[in-house]
Protein backbone atom coordinates (compact mmCIF):
# COMPACT_ATOMS: atom_id res chain seq x y z
CA UNK A 1 0.00 0.00 0.00
CA UNK A 2 2.81 2.42 0.91
CA UNK A 3 4.48 1.66 -2.43
CA UNK A 4 1.32 2.51 -4.36
CA UNK A 5 0.87 5.73 -2.38
CA UNK A 6 4.45 6.69 -3.24
CA UNK A 7 3.93 5.95 -6.95
CA UNK A 8 0.70 7.93 -7.14
CA UNK A 9 2.29 10.82 -5.22
CA UNK A 10 5.24 10.86 -7.62
CA UNK A 11 2.93 10.85 -10.62
CA UNK A 12 0.85 13.63 -9.12
CA UNK A 13 3.83 15.90 -8.41
CA UNK A 14 5.39 15.13 -11.82
CA UNK A 15 2.15 16.09 -13.57
CA UNK A 16 1.81 19.21 -11.43
CA UNK A 17 5.40 20.21 -12.18
CA UNK A 18 4.86 19.78 -15.92
CA UNK A 19 1.69 21.88 -15.77
CA UNK A 20 3.48 24.61 -13.79
CA UNK A 21 6.33 24.58 -16.30
CA UNK A 22 3.93 25.08 -19.23
CA UNK A 23 2.03 27.79 -17.36
CA UNK A 24 5.24 29.60 -16.35
CA UNK A 25 6.47 29.49 -19.94
CA UNK A 26 3.15 30.82 -21.19
CA UNK A 27 3.28 33.73 -18.71
CA UNK A 28 6.86 34.46 -19.77
CA UNK A 29 5.97 34.43 -23.49
CA UNK A 30 3.00 36.70 -22.85
CA UNK A 31 5.16 39.21 -20.93
CA UNK A 32 3.47 38.53 -17.58
CA UNK A 33 6.81 38.44 -15.77
CA UNK A 34 5.40 38.81 -12.21
CA UNK A 35 3.58 35.51 -12.61
CA UNK A 36 6.38 33.79 -14.52
CA UNK A 37 8.95 34.86 -11.88
CA UNK A 38 6.89 33.31 -9.08
CA UNK A 39 6.29 30.03 -10.90
CA UNK A 40 9.89 29.64 -12.14
CA UNK A 41 11.12 30.31 -8.57
CA UNK A 42 8.93 27.50 -7.28
CA UNK A 43 10.13 25.19 -10.06
CA UNK A 44 13.79 26.11 -9.37
CA UNK A 45 13.37 25.28 -5.69
CA UNK A 46 11.65 22.00 -6.53
CA UNK A 47 14.38 21.05 -9.01
CA UNK A 48 17.57 22.87 -7.97
CA UNK A 49 19.58 20.88 -10.53
CA UNK A 50 17.63 22.39 -13.47
CA UNK A 51 19.51 25.56 -14.45
CA UNK A 52 16.81 26.53 -16.99
CA UNK A 53 14.22 27.30 -14.30
CA UNK A 54 16.63 29.53 -12.36
CA UNK A 55 17.71 31.32 -15.54
CA UNK A 56 14.10 32.07 -16.46
CA UNK A 57 13.39 33.23 -12.88
CA UNK A 58 16.29 35.74 -12.95
CA UNK A 59 15.45 36.86 -16.48
CA UNK A 60 11.85 37.57 -15.36
CA UNK A 61 13.21 39.72 -12.50
CA UNK A 62 15.49 41.60 -14.93
CA UNK A 63 12.53 42.20 -17.26
CA UNK A 64 10.68 43.66 -14.23
CA UNK A 65 13.80 45.77 -13.43
CA UNK A 66 13.95 44.20 -9.96
CA UNK A 67 17.73 44.30 -10.19
CA UNK A 68 18.55 44.08 -6.46
CA UNK A 69 16.43 40.97 -6.14
CA UNK A 70 18.00 39.44 -9.26
CA UNK A 71 21.53 40.27 -8.05
CA UNK A 72 20.85 38.70 -4.66
CA UNK A 73 19.53 35.54 -6.29
CA UNK A 74 22.56 35.31 -8.59
CA UNK A 75 25.07 35.78 -5.77
CA UNK A 76 23.30 33.19 -3.64
CA UNK A 77 23.24 30.71 -6.51
CA UNK A 78 26.93 31.29 -7.30
CA UNK A 79 27.82 30.47 -3.69
CA UNK A 80 25.92 27.19 -4.10
CA UNK A 81 27.25 26.44 -7.61
CA UNK A 82 30.56 28.26 -8.16
CA UNK A 83 31.23 26.02 -11.17
CA UNK A 84 28.07 27.29 -12.96
CA UNK A 85 29.99 29.99 -14.82
CA UNK A 86 27.05 30.80 -17.15
CA UNK A 87 25.59 32.60 -14.12
CA UNK A 88 28.33 35.23 -14.44
CA UNK A 89 27.07 35.92 -17.96
CA UNK A 90 23.56 36.44 -16.63
CA UNK A 91 25.03 38.69 -13.92
CA UNK A 92 26.88 40.69 -16.59
CA UNK A 93 23.71 40.95 -18.69
CA UNK A 94 21.88 42.42 -15.69
CA UNK A 95 24.62 44.98 -15.08
CA UNK A 96 24.69 45.90 -18.77
CA UNK A 97 20.99 46.69 -18.63
CA UNK A 98 21.81 49.13 -15.83
CA UNK A 99 24.48 50.69 -18.09
CA UNK A 100 27.31 49.36 -15.91
CA UNK A 101 29.59 48.34 -18.78
CA UNK A 102 32.71 47.89 -16.64
CA UNK A 103 30.87 45.81 -14.08
CA UNK A 104 29.41 43.63 -16.86
CA UNK A 105 32.84 43.16 -18.42
CA UNK A 106 34.26 41.99 -15.07
CA UNK A 107 31.55 39.35 -14.80
CA UNK A 108 32.20 38.10 -18.34
CA UNK A 109 35.93 37.89 -17.60
CA UNK A 110 35.22 35.96 -14.40
CA UNK A 111 33.12 33.47 -16.35
CA UNK A 112 36.11 32.64 -18.53
CA UNK A 113 38.60 32.79 -15.65
CA UNK A 114 36.61 30.36 -13.46
CA UNK A 115 35.71 28.03 -16.30
CA UNK A 116 36.09 24.43 -15.07
CA UNK A 117 37.46 21.52 -17.11
CA UNK A 118 33.94 20.32 -17.81
CA UNK A 119 32.62 19.97 -21.39
CA UNK A 120 29.02 20.67 -20.40
CA UNK A 121 29.94 23.87 -18.55
CA UNK A 122 32.16 25.02 -21.42
CA UNK A 123 29.38 24.49 -23.96
CA UNK A 124 26.82 26.15 -21.68
CA UNK A 125 29.05 29.19 -21.26
CA UNK A 126 29.64 29.43 -25.00
CA UNK A 127 25.89 29.26 -25.64
CA UNK A 128 25.24 31.91 -22.96
CA UNK A 129 27.59 34.33 -24.73
CA UNK A 130 26.10 33.43 -28.12
CA UNK A 131 22.62 34.19 -26.77
CA UNK A 132 23.84 37.74 -26.10
CA UNK A 133 25.62 37.85 -29.52
CA UNK A 134 28.93 38.27 -27.68
CA UNK A 135 30.84 36.16 -30.14
CA UNK A 136 34.32 37.25 -29.06
CA UNK A 137 33.67 36.10 -25.50
CA UNK A 138 32.16 32.85 -26.80
CA UNK A 139 35.30 32.27 -28.88
CA UNK A 140 37.48 32.84 -25.82
CA UNK A 141 35.32 30.43 -23.83
CA UNK A 142 35.79 27.65 -26.39
CA UNK A 143 39.50 28.40 -26.80
CA UNK A 144 39.90 28.21 -23.00
CA UNK A 145 37.88 25.00 -23.05
CA UNK A 146 40.25 23.53 -25.62
CA UNK A 147 43.20 24.33 -23.33
CA UNK A 148 41.47 22.69 -20.36
CA UNK A 149 40.26 19.60 -22.21
CA UNK A 150 43.05 18.55 -24.52
CA UNK A 151 41.15 15.57 -25.90
CA UNK A 152 37.89 17.43 -26.63
CA UNK A 153 37.52 19.43 -29.85
CA UNK A 154 35.59 22.69 -29.97
CA UNK A 155 36.64 23.36 -33.57
CA UNK A 156 33.08 23.04 -34.87
CA UNK A 157 31.83 25.59 -32.32
CA UNK A 158 34.66 27.96 -33.20
CA UNK A 159 34.04 27.53 -36.93
CA UNK A 160 30.40 28.49 -36.46
CA UNK A 161 31.34 31.53 -34.35
CA UNK A 162 33.88 32.81 -36.86
CA UNK A 163 31.22 32.40 -39.58
CA UNK A 164 28.79 34.49 -37.51
CA UNK A 165 31.48 37.16 -37.20
CA UNK A 166 32.21 37.04 -40.92
CA UNK A 167 35.82 36.02 -40.26
CA UNK A 168 36.02 33.47 -43.07
CA UNK A 169 39.77 32.70 -42.93
CA UNK A 170 39.49 31.70 -39.26
CA UNK A 171 36.25 29.85 -39.95
CA UNK A 172 38.08 27.84 -42.60
CA UNK A 173 40.98 27.18 -40.22
CA UNK A 174 38.66 25.94 -37.47
CA UNK A 175 36.82 23.57 -39.77
CA UNK A 176 40.12 22.27 -41.14
CA UNK A 177 41.16 21.61 -37.54
CA UNK A 178 37.94 19.63 -37.19
CA UNK A 179 38.69 17.66 -40.36
CA UNK A 180 42.12 16.81 -38.99
CA UNK A 181 40.69 15.71 -35.65
CA UNK A 182 37.63 13.92 -37.03
CA UNK A 183 38.12 12.93 -40.70
CA UNK A 184 34.69 11.27 -40.70
CA UNK A 185 33.15 14.78 -40.62
CA UNK A 186 34.81 15.88 -43.86
CA UNK A 187 31.56 15.70 -45.88
CA UNK A 188 29.79 17.87 -43.31
CA UNK A 189 32.63 20.41 -43.52
CA UNK A 190 32.41 20.41 -47.31
CA UNK A 191 28.70 21.19 -46.98
CA UNK A 192 29.54 24.21 -44.80
CA UNK A 193 32.16 25.38 -47.29
CA UNK A 194 29.77 24.94 -50.20
CA UNK A 195 27.13 26.97 -48.41
CA UNK A 196 29.24 29.81 -47.05
CA UNK A 197 32.36 30.27 -49.21
CA UNK A 198 32.46 32.39 -52.34
CA UNK A 199 35.23 32.22 -54.96
CA UNK A 200 37.57 34.45 -52.95
CA UNK A 201 37.24 32.35 -49.81
CA UNK A 202 37.49 29.07 -51.71
CA UNK A 203 40.92 30.33 -52.77
CA UNK A 204 41.68 31.00 -49.10
CA UNK A 205 40.59 27.44 -48.26
CA UNK A 206 42.81 26.14 -51.06
CA UNK A 207 45.79 28.04 -49.62
CA UNK A 208 45.20 26.76 -46.10
CA UNK A 209 44.73 23.17 -47.27
CA UNK A 210 47.99 23.34 -49.20
CA UNK A 211 49.75 24.36 -45.96
CA UNK A 212 48.13 21.46 -44.08
CA UNK A 213 49.26 18.97 -46.72
CA UNK A 214 52.86 20.09 -46.27
CA UNK A 215 52.65 19.36 -42.53
CA UNK A 216 50.49 16.18 -42.63
CA UNK A 217 51.56 12.55 -42.67
CA UNK A 218 52.04 11.52 -46.29
CA UNK A 219 49.69 8.56 -45.73
CA UNK A 220 46.86 10.81 -44.59
CA UNK A 221 44.56 11.54 -47.54
CA UNK A 222 42.12 13.84 -45.72
CA UNK A 223 43.53 17.11 -47.02
CA UNK A 224 44.51 15.93 -50.52
CA UNK A 225 40.91 14.76 -50.97
CA UNK A 226 39.58 18.04 -49.63
CA UNK A 227 41.90 19.97 -51.93
CA UNK A 228 40.54 18.05 -54.92
CA UNK A 229 37.02 18.91 -53.71
CA UNK A 230 37.89 22.64 -53.53
CA UNK A 231 39.28 22.52 -57.06
CA UNK A 232 36.01 21.00 -58.24
CA UNK A 233 33.99 23.74 -56.53
CA UNK A 234 36.15 26.29 -58.33
CA UNK A 235 35.69 24.34 -61.60
CA UNK A 236 39.47 23.97 -61.81
CA UNK A 237 39.15 20.43 -63.12
CA UNK A 238 42.73 20.28 -64.36
CA UNK A 239 44.05 20.71 -60.81
CA UNK A 240 41.34 18.44 -59.37
CA UNK A 241 42.37 15.77 -61.83
CA UNK A 242 46.00 16.09 -60.80
CA UNK A 243 45.01 15.40 -57.19
CA UNK A 244 42.69 12.55 -58.18
CA UNK A 245 45.37 10.79 -60.20
CA UNK A 246 47.85 11.11 -57.35
CA UNK A 247 45.30 9.64 -54.91
CA UNK A 248 44.40 6.89 -57.37
CA UNK A 249 48.04 5.81 -57.54
CA UNK A 250 48.73 6.23 -53.83
CA UNK A 251 45.67 4.20 -52.78
CA UNK A 252 45.89 1.70 -55.68
CA UNK A 253 42.30 2.53 -56.68
CA UNK A 254 40.43 1.37 -59.79
CA UNK A 255 40.13 4.81 -61.41
CA UNK A 256 36.54 5.60 -60.38
CA UNK A 257 37.62 8.81 -58.62
CA UNK A 258 39.30 9.96 -61.85
CA UNK A 259 36.28 8.89 -63.91
CA UNK A 260 33.92 11.01 -61.78
CA UNK A 261 36.08 14.09 -62.21
CA UNK A 262 36.22 13.43 -65.96
CA UNK A 263 32.42 13.33 -66.08
CA UNK A 264 32.13 16.55 -64.07
CA UNK A 265 34.66 18.26 -66.32
CA UNK A 266 32.79 17.12 -69.43
CA UNK A 267 29.49 18.42 -68.04
CA UNK A 268 31.19 21.76 -67.34
CA UNK A 269 32.54 21.75 -70.93
CA UNK A 270 36.15 21.49 -69.79
CA UNK A 271 36.73 18.92 -72.48
CA UNK A 272 40.53 18.93 -72.29
CA UNK A 273 40.49 17.89 -68.62
CA UNK A 274 37.76 15.33 -69.23
CA UNK A 275 39.68 13.72 -72.10
CA UNK A 276 42.84 13.61 -69.96
CA UNK A 277 40.86 11.81 -67.23
CA UNK A 278 39.42 9.21 -69.59
CA UNK A 279 42.79 8.65 -71.26
CA UNK A 280 44.40 8.09 -67.85
CA UNK A 281 41.98 5.23 -67.19
CA UNK A 282 42.32 3.59 -70.61
CA UNK A 283 46.13 3.94 -70.50
CA UNK A 284 46.61 2.72 -66.92
CA UNK A 285 43.77 0.37 -65.98
CA UNK A 286 43.69 -2.02 -68.92
CA UNK A 287 40.78 -3.60 -70.76
CA UNK A 288 40.02 -5.96 -67.85
CA UNK A 289 39.02 -3.00 -65.67
CA UNK A 290 35.31 -2.63 -64.96
CA UNK A 291 35.35 0.99 -66.10
CA UNK A 292 37.66 0.64 -69.12
CA UNK A 293 34.85 0.43 -71.67
CA UNK A 294 32.96 3.30 -70.03
CA UNK A 295 36.09 5.50 -70.04
CA UNK A 296 36.79 4.62 -73.66
CA UNK A 297 33.21 5.41 -74.66
CA UNK A 298 33.05 8.64 -72.62
CA UNK A 299 36.38 9.70 -74.10
CA UNK A 300 35.01 9.36 -77.61
CA UNK A 301 31.81 11.23 -76.78
CA UNK A 302 33.79 14.02 -75.12
CA UNK A 303 36.20 14.34 -78.05
CA UNK A 304 33.19 14.66 -80.32
CA UNK A 305 31.59 17.30 -78.09
CA UNK A 306 34.90 19.19 -77.90
CA UNK A 307 34.89 19.47 -81.67
CA UNK A 308 31.22 20.01 -82.43
CA UNK A 309 29.78 21.94 -79.46
CA UNK A 310 31.50 25.19 -80.30
CA UNK A 311 31.53 24.69 -84.06
CA UNK A 312 35.25 25.47 -83.82
CA UNK A 313 37.02 22.65 -85.64
CA UNK A 314 39.03 21.81 -88.75
CA UNK A 315 38.76 18.92 -91.18
CA UNK A 316 41.91 17.54 -89.57
CA UNK A 317 40.15 17.55 -86.18
CA UNK A 318 37.27 15.60 -87.70
CA UNK A 319 39.64 13.08 -89.26
CA UNK A 320 41.38 12.49 -85.92
CA UNK A 321 38.01 11.92 -84.27
CA UNK A 322 36.96 9.58 -87.07
CA UNK A 323 40.12 7.51 -86.53
CA UNK A 324 39.35 7.28 -82.79
CA UNK A 325 35.83 5.98 -83.51
CA UNK A 326 37.08 3.46 -86.05
CA UNK A 327 39.76 2.18 -83.67
CA UNK A 328 37.14 1.79 -80.93
CA UNK A 329 34.85 -0.24 -83.16
CA UNK A 330 37.78 -2.30 -84.44
CA UNK A 331 38.62 -3.14 -80.81
CA UNK A 332 35.10 -3.93 -79.60
CA UNK A 333 33.16 -4.61 -82.78
CA UNK A 334 29.60 -3.48 -83.46
CA UNK A 335 27.45 -5.10 -80.79
CA UNK A 336 24.82 -4.12 -78.21
CA UNK A 337 27.46 -2.41 -76.02
CA UNK A 338 28.98 -0.35 -78.85
CA UNK A 339 25.93 0.30 -81.05
CA UNK A 340 25.43 3.85 -79.82
CA UNK A 341 29.08 4.65 -80.56
CA UNK A 342 28.58 3.33 -84.10
CA UNK A 343 25.52 5.59 -84.51
CA UNK A 344 27.69 8.55 -83.45
CA UNK A 345 30.33 7.59 -86.00
CA UNK A 346 27.65 7.54 -88.69
CA UNK A 347 26.54 11.02 -87.63
CA UNK A 348 30.13 12.23 -87.85
CA UNK A 349 30.47 10.80 -91.36
CA UNK A 350 27.14 12.18 -92.59
CA UNK A 351 26.90 15.61 -90.99
CA UNK A 352 30.53 16.68 -90.64
CA UNK A 353 32.70 14.71 -93.07
CA UNK A 354 29.85 14.60 -95.62
CA UNK A 355 30.47 10.94 -96.46
CA UNK A 356 26.91 9.63 -96.68
CA UNK A 357 27.78 6.19 -98.15
CA UNK A 358 30.10 5.49 -95.21
CA UNK A 359 27.45 6.65 -92.71
CA UNK A 360 24.81 4.44 -94.35
CA UNK A 361 27.14 1.43 -94.28
CA UNK A 362 27.84 1.83 -90.54
CA UNK A 363 24.13 2.11 -89.71
CA UNK A 364 23.30 -0.96 -91.80
CA UNK A 365 25.78 -2.89 -89.64
CA UNK A 366 24.13 -1.60 -86.45
CA UNK A 367 20.64 -2.54 -87.62
CA UNK A 368 21.76 -6.05 -88.61
CA UNK A 369 23.98 -6.69 -85.56
CA UNK A 370 22.55 -9.49 -83.34
CA UNK A 371 21.32 -8.54 -79.88
CA UNK A 372 20.97 -4.79 -80.46
CA UNK A 373 17.94 -3.59 -78.51
CA UNK A 374 14.79 -2.43 -80.28
CA UNK A 375 15.08 1.24 -79.23
CA UNK A 376 18.75 1.47 -80.28
CA UNK A 377 17.96 -0.21 -83.59
CA UNK A 378 15.05 2.21 -84.07
CA UNK A 379 17.36 5.20 -83.47
CA UNK A 380 19.74 3.76 -86.06
CA UNK A 381 16.84 3.46 -88.52
CA UNK A 382 15.78 7.07 -87.91
CA UNK A 383 19.32 8.29 -88.56
CA UNK A 384 19.59 6.05 -91.63
CA UNK A 385 16.32 7.43 -92.97
CA UNK A 386 17.67 10.97 -92.52
CA UNK A 387 20.81 10.12 -94.45
CA UNK A 388 18.84 8.46 -97.24
CA UNK A 389 16.79 11.65 -97.45
CA UNK A 390 20.00 13.67 -97.61
CA UNK A 391 21.08 11.40 -100.48
CA UNK A 392 17.79 12.01 -102.29
CA UNK A 393 16.48 8.44 -101.77
CA UNK A 394 13.03 9.49 -100.59
CA UNK A 395 11.32 6.08 -100.76
CA UNK A 396 13.98 4.36 -98.66
CA UNK A 397 13.66 7.19 -96.16
CA UNK A 398 9.89 7.06 -95.78
CA UNK A 399 9.97 3.25 -95.53
CA UNK A 400 12.33 3.38 -92.53
CA UNK A 401 10.35 6.14 -90.82
CA UNK A 402 7.20 4.05 -91.26
CA UNK A 403 8.87 0.93 -89.82
CA UNK A 404 9.81 2.76 -86.62
CA UNK A 405 6.38 4.39 -86.43
CA UNK A 406 4.68 0.98 -86.67
CA UNK A 407 7.02 -0.75 -84.17
CA UNK A 408 6.78 2.03 -81.56
CA UNK A 409 3.25 3.31 -82.20
CA UNK A 410 2.58 4.84 -78.78
CA UNK A 411 6.22 5.44 -77.82
CA UNK A 412 8.17 8.69 -78.23
CA UNK A 413 10.28 6.94 -80.85
CA UNK A 414 7.09 6.34 -82.83
CA UNK A 415 6.10 9.98 -82.46
CA UNK A 416 9.54 11.07 -83.63
CA UNK A 417 9.33 8.78 -86.68
CA UNK A 418 5.84 10.09 -87.50
CA UNK A 419 7.06 13.68 -87.19
CA UNK A 420 9.99 13.07 -89.53
CA UNK A 421 7.73 11.31 -92.03
CA UNK A 422 5.32 14.25 -91.93
CA UNK A 423 8.25 16.64 -92.38
CA UNK A 424 9.30 14.59 -95.43
CA UNK A 425 5.81 15.05 -96.87
CA UNK A 426 6.16 18.80 -96.19
CA UNK A 427 9.47 18.85 -98.09
CA UNK A 428 7.80 17.08 -101.02
CA UNK A 429 4.89 19.54 -101.11
CA UNK A 430 2.14 17.28 -99.71
CA UNK A 431 1.16 20.09 -97.33
CA UNK A 432 -2.36 19.07 -96.39
CA UNK A 433 -1.38 15.51 -95.38
CA UNK A 434 1.69 16.84 -93.52
CA UNK A 435 -0.46 19.35 -91.65
CA UNK A 436 -2.95 16.66 -90.61
CA UNK A 437 -0.08 14.63 -89.14
CA UNK A 438 1.36 17.66 -87.37
CA UNK A 439 -2.06 18.37 -85.88
CA UNK A 440 -2.14 14.87 -84.39
CA UNK A 441 1.40 15.21 -83.05
CA UNK A 442 0.55 18.45 -81.24
CA UNK A 443 -0.76 16.15 -78.49
CA UNK A 444 2.54 14.23 -78.17
CA UNK A 445 3.85 13.70 -74.66
CA UNK A 446 7.20 15.01 -75.88
CA UNK A 447 7.00 18.76 -75.55
CA UNK A 448 9.75 19.19 -78.12
CA UNK A 449 7.92 17.12 -80.76
CA UNK A 450 4.62 18.78 -79.89
CA UNK A 451 6.11 22.25 -80.20
CA UNK A 452 7.83 21.51 -83.52
CA UNK A 453 4.62 19.96 -84.84
CA UNK A 454 2.61 23.00 -83.74
CA UNK A 455 5.10 25.39 -85.37
CA UNK A 456 4.97 23.57 -88.70
CA UNK A 457 1.19 23.17 -88.58
CA UNK A 458 0.71 26.90 -87.98
CA UNK A 459 3.36 27.73 -90.57
CA UNK A 460 1.62 25.65 -93.28
CA UNK A 461 -1.82 27.00 -92.37
CA UNK A 462 -0.60 30.62 -92.46
CA UNK A 463 1.06 30.29 -95.84
CA UNK A 464 -1.02 27.74 -97.72
CA UNK A 465 -3.84 30.17 -98.50
CA UNK A 466 -1.62 33.05 -99.61
CA UNK A 467 -0.99 31.62 -103.06
CA UNK A 468 -3.49 29.38 -104.87
CA UNK A 469 -0.62 27.37 -106.37
CA UNK A 470 1.26 27.19 -103.03
CA UNK A 471 4.36 27.93 -105.11
CA UNK A 472 5.97 30.22 -102.54
CA UNK A 473 5.53 27.69 -99.76
CA UNK A 474 6.85 24.89 -101.96
CA UNK A 475 9.93 26.95 -102.87
CA UNK A 476 10.59 27.63 -99.19
CA UNK A 477 10.17 23.91 -98.37
CA UNK A 478 12.64 23.12 -101.17
CA UNK A 479 15.14 25.48 -99.55
CA UNK A 480 14.64 23.80 -96.16
CA UNK A 481 15.28 20.38 -97.71
CA UNK A 482 18.47 21.70 -99.31
CA UNK A 483 19.62 22.95 -95.90
CA UNK A 484 18.80 19.53 -94.44
CA UNK A 485 20.97 18.00 -97.16
CA UNK A 486 23.82 20.44 -96.40
CA UNK A 487 23.54 21.92 -99.92
CA UNK A 488 23.93 25.46 -98.68
CA UNK A 489 24.78 27.26 -101.92
CA UNK A 490 21.71 25.76 -103.56
CA UNK A 491 19.61 26.77 -100.55
CA UNK A 492 20.79 30.39 -100.76
CA UNK A 493 20.08 30.45 -104.49
CA UNK A 494 16.56 29.07 -103.90
CA UNK A 495 15.85 31.68 -101.22
CA UNK A 496 17.14 34.47 -103.47
CA UNK A 497 14.80 33.27 -106.21
CA UNK A 498 11.92 33.19 -103.73
CA UNK A 499 12.55 36.80 -102.68
CA UNK A 500 12.67 37.98 -106.30
CA UNK A 501 9.56 36.09 -107.41
CA UNK A 502 7.51 36.95 -104.31
CA UNK A 503 8.64 40.37 -103.03
CA UNK A 504 7.16 41.50 -99.68
CA UNK A 505 5.69 38.04 -99.10
CA UNK A 506 4.70 36.95 -95.58
CA UNK A 507 7.55 34.43 -95.76
CA UNK A 508 10.09 37.26 -95.45
CA UNK A 509 10.83 36.61 -91.76
CA UNK A 510 11.05 32.86 -92.36
CA UNK A 511 13.56 33.45 -95.16
CA UNK A 512 15.74 35.59 -92.90
CA UNK A 513 15.52 32.99 -90.12
CA UNK A 514 16.52 30.15 -92.47
CA UNK A 515 19.44 32.22 -93.75
CA UNK A 516 20.55 32.62 -90.14
CA UNK A 517 20.49 28.84 -89.68
CA UNK A 518 22.60 28.37 -92.82
CA UNK A 519 25.18 30.92 -91.68
CA UNK A 520 25.34 29.15 -88.33
CA UNK A 521 26.01 25.79 -90.01
CA UNK A 522 28.71 27.47 -92.08
CA UNK A 523 30.19 28.95 -88.86
CA UNK A 524 29.73 32.48 -90.19
CA UNK A 525 28.72 33.78 -86.79
CA UNK A 526 28.53 37.51 -87.48
CA UNK A 527 26.22 36.93 -90.46
CA UNK A 528 24.08 34.53 -88.41
CA UNK A 529 23.83 37.07 -85.59
CA UNK A 530 22.80 39.80 -88.04
CA UNK A 531 20.01 37.58 -89.42
CA UNK A 532 18.61 36.76 -85.97
CA UNK A 533 18.85 40.40 -84.89
CA UNK A 534 16.93 41.35 -88.04
CA UNK A 535 14.05 39.10 -86.91
CA UNK A 536 14.09 40.59 -83.40
CA UNK A 537 14.17 44.20 -84.65
CA UNK A 538 11.85 44.05 -87.63
CA UNK A 539 9.45 41.12 -87.22
CA UNK A 540 7.96 41.55 -83.76
CA UNK A 541 4.96 39.29 -84.51
CA UNK A 542 6.98 36.51 -86.13
CA UNK A 543 6.62 32.95 -84.84
CA UNK A 544 10.39 32.79 -85.30
CA UNK A 545 11.04 35.49 -82.68
CA UNK A 546 11.56 33.28 -79.62
CA UNK A 547 13.80 30.94 -81.63
CA UNK A 548 15.79 33.94 -82.84
CA UNK A 549 16.26 35.24 -79.28
CA UNK A 550 17.45 31.80 -78.20
CA UNK A 551 19.80 31.32 -81.16
CA UNK A 552 21.27 34.80 -80.81
CA UNK A 553 21.74 34.32 -77.06
CA UNK A 554 23.63 31.09 -77.74
CA UNK A 555 25.81 32.84 -80.30
CA UNK A 556 26.77 35.64 -77.92
CA UNK A 557 27.34 33.20 -75.07
CA UNK A 558 29.44 30.65 -76.95
CA UNK A 559 30.91 32.14 -80.13
CA UNK A 560 30.83 35.94 -79.95
CA UNK A 561 32.13 36.23 -76.36
CA UNK A 562 29.55 38.71 -75.08
CA UNK A 563 28.02 37.11 -71.98
CA UNK A 564 26.22 40.30 -70.92
CA UNK A 565 24.43 40.51 -74.27
CA UNK A 566 23.55 36.81 -74.07
CA UNK A 567 22.15 37.28 -70.57
CA UNK A 568 19.93 40.15 -71.73
CA UNK A 569 18.56 38.09 -74.64
CA UNK A 570 17.76 35.13 -72.39
CA UNK A 571 16.04 37.49 -69.95
CA UNK A 572 13.88 38.95 -72.72
CA UNK A 573 12.96 35.44 -73.86
CA UNK A 574 11.78 34.08 -70.51
CA UNK A 575 10.03 37.29 -69.45
CA UNK A 576 8.38 38.48 -72.68
CA UNK A 577 7.81 35.04 -74.23
CA UNK A 578 7.13 32.92 -71.15
CA UNK A 579 4.88 30.54 -73.13
CA UNK A 580 7.76 29.51 -75.38
CA UNK A 581 9.18 26.01 -74.93
CA UNK A 582 12.57 27.73 -74.70
CA UNK A 583 11.62 29.97 -71.76
CA UNK A 584 12.54 27.52 -69.00
CA UNK A 585 15.95 26.76 -70.48
CA UNK A 586 16.52 30.49 -71.14
CA UNK A 587 15.92 31.20 -67.45
CA UNK A 588 18.49 28.55 -66.51
CA UNK A 589 21.06 30.02 -68.88
CA UNK A 590 20.33 33.52 -67.57
CA UNK A 591 20.83 32.43 -63.96
CA UNK A 592 24.03 30.55 -64.84
CA UNK A 593 25.47 33.65 -66.54
CA UNK A 594 24.44 35.74 -63.55
CA UNK A 595 26.43 33.39 -61.33
CA UNK A 596 23.56 31.65 -59.57
CA UNK A 597 23.83 27.99 -58.59
CA UNK A 598 21.58 26.24 -61.12
CA UNK A 599 20.20 22.76 -60.39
Amino acid sequence: MRTWIFVFASLFFTTLSAQNNQLAQQYYNDGEYEKSAQLFLELAKAKPGNSYYFDRYVTSLIKLERYKEAEGALKKQLRKQPQAVALYVKYGQMLEQQFDENGAKKQYERAIEYLPADQYQITQLGNAFIGLTKYDYAIRAYERGGELLKKVSFSSNLGDLYRRKGDMPRMIGSYLDLAQQQPNRTRQIQTYFQRFLDEEHLLEAQKQIYARIQEADENDTTFPEMLAWVFIQRKDFKSALRQARALDKRLSENGERVLRIGQMAANAKDYASAITAYDYITDNKGSASGIYLEAKREGLITRRRAITDGYDYTVEDLKILETAYVEFLDEFGINPASARIAIQLAELEALYLVDLPKAIDVLDQVINAPGVSGPVQANAKLALADYYLMSGEVWESTLLYSQVDKAFKEDLLGHEARFRNARLSYFRGDFEWAQSQFDVLKASTSRLIANDALDLSVFIMDNLGLDTSALALQTYADAELLVFQNRFDDAFATLDGLKKEFPNHDLEDDIVYLEGKIYLKLRKYDEAAAAYQNIIDNYRESIRLDNSLWALGNLYENQLADKARAQKLYETLFIDYSNSILAVEARKRYRALRGDSVQ
